[in-house]
């Protein structure tokens, strides 16, 4: 049998398990193709709008790729690319595993195995995923513009509802590595309509069931009313919001600090409201990196990165690194173990990158040593100062 009537048979045998329900999932591989950086396709069933189709993953090096494809489409693929572009192929049915593979002396075989009966996956597009944060008799999750009155997210508040969950998970890692206490005392600086605030305070309460005094604080009035108006109604004793400005605000003694999308230097009066409260977890996502930038264009120091800082796209994105890079170092000189992270997809925010510091009183600092980095950062970039290197009196 020639390698066309192999590749004839074993995509015959793909279609025979489709169309008896057989089909539980297939992998292309060894790939020898043109497009750079593709390592593998996994192909399984999944039903989209009421129709059956085949959902396709492609595997680069870095990055996935998912598209769906008719049986039909799919069927065209599977006989223009193995044998040709992927060398290799595994169909796993109910009853058997059938192989496809190019040996390295060019031979091709197909093997097939018996297996014990197996069931067929599901065909949900998306399996339901269990999220921390769940919608039933949310009271908060209605009034804030998410659910409906039957607790269904609602459809335009879909990606808000996923983005509640995913700063929820990411925090909840982070709260695990404090020490615990009977009472956690929580600000959320900027916390615009509450909506992390209300998930915060509710992961707390009916998740972790950890007693926590959480406060949003918030410079819009009607934002500030309407926040506590919905904590009352929900029953959240332990939550209020605060009008005013973060630097104006006297947190007292703190145990967690967060502030999201907090713009350009008020991120640093939020890190420095944690660190003279002595908060074991602050939790910032920066925004609007102004002042630094403003230093960098002011002096246009002369340095490696100049061929790049010369374009005003690439100079932005050099001050957000270095603004967030010298805020580690300073949460470094106050004892706090630093972490910077990417936290969610550019498809909700462009600014995704999390700074976070622990508070640990254990770790010896070289008090020096960090200085001495911060200094010769802003030798390097041409920075006067940093706003909050300044209001912490280490200039």
């Amino acid at each position: 049998m020639s390698v066309p009537e192999k590749v004839s048979a074993f995509t015959n045998e793909i279609e025979k398990s489709l169309a008896g329900q057989s089909f539980i999932k297939l992998s292309l591989g060894n790939y020898r193709g043109t497009e750079e950086n593709l390592k593998n396709i996994y192909i399984k069933r999944v039903q989209i709008k009421q129709e059956e189709k085949l959902s396709f993953t492609y595997r680069y090096k870095t990055r996935d790729i998912t598209k769906n494809f008719s049986y039909q489409e799919a069927l065209a693929i599977f006989r223009n690319t193995i044998g040709i572009d992927f060398h290799a192929a595994t169909l796993q049915t109910t009853g058997y595993d059938l192989q496809f593979d190019t040996q390295k002396n060019g031979k091709t075989v197909i093997r097939k195995r018996e297996t014990a009966l197996r069931e067929t996956p599901s065909l949900e597009h998306d399996k339901a995923k269990k999220r921390l944060i769940q919608t039933g008799g949310k009271a908060y999750l209605h009034e804030l513009g998410i659910t409906d009155e039957q607790g269904q997210v609602l459809k335009n508040a879909q990606d808000k509802y996923r983005q509640i969950n995913h700063y929820i998970e990411l925090l909840s890692g982070l709260i695990h590595e404090i020490p615990k206490k009977e009472l956690l005392k929580v600000a959320d600086m900027g916390s615009g309509k509450g909506y992390l605030t209300f998930a915060l305070y509710d992961y707390f309460q009916n998740v972790l069931h950890q007693s926590a005094e959480v406060t949003g604080v918030e410079f819009r009035e009607d934002l500030v009313s309407l926040c506590n108006a919905i904590a009352q109604k929900s029953g959240f004793e332990k939550l209020h919001f605060e009008e005013g400005t973060i630097d104006k605000f006297d947190p007292g003694a703190l145990d967690i600090l967060i502030a999201l999308h907090a713009c350009d230097t008020a991120t640093d009066d939020a890190i420095w409201k944690g660190i003279t409260s002595a908060a074991s977890l602050i939790v910032v996502a920066p925004c609007c990196h102004k002042q630094i930038r403003r230093e960098m264009e002011a002096n246009k120091a002369s340095n490696d990165v100049q061929f790049l800082t010369r374009y005003g796209i690439f100079l932005e994105r050099q001050a957000e690194m270095v603004t967030d890079g010298l805020r580690a170092l300073i949460l470094e000189y106050f004892g706090y173990k630093t972490k910077v992270f990417e936290f969610i997809s550019d498809a909700h925010t462009p600014k995704n990158v999390m700074v976070v510091g622990i508070r640990d009183t254990r770790n010896k600092v070289d008090e020096q040593l960090v200085l001495d980095k911060i200094r010769a950062a802003k030798n390097y970039f041409g920075i006067g100062y940093h706003h909050l290197e300044r209001i912490a009196g280490i200039a």
